[in-house]
C-alpha cells in the first residue's frame, strides 16, 4: 500500500490519466459492446480513447 501511496505523491497526473483511462474504456466498451467491431476496430478505439484520457487529464492539470 505504501508503494500505491508514494507513486500517487510523486506522480499525480500519470495516475489521474490511468484511472480516468481505465473508466473511459470501460465505459465505451459497455456502449458500444453490440456495435459489431472487428478487433483491430476495437484496438483503436481503445488506443484513441486512452490518449483522449491523457489530453483530458492534461487539461484538467492547467489549473495547477
Amino acid at each position: 500500500m505504501n508503494v500505491l501511496r508514494r507513486f500517487w505523491d510523486e506522480h499525480p497526473r500519470l495516475v489521474m490519466w490511468i484511472v480516468l483511462a481505465i473508466g473511459m474504456v470501460a465505459i465505451m466498451i459497455w456502449a458500444a459492446w453490440s456495435v459489431g467491431f472487428t478487433a483491430a476496430q476495437w484496438a483503436w478505439l481503445v488506443a484513441v480513447t486512452i490518449g483522449l484520457a491523457g489530453a483530458c487529464s492534461w487539461i484538467i492539470s492547467w489549473e495547477d
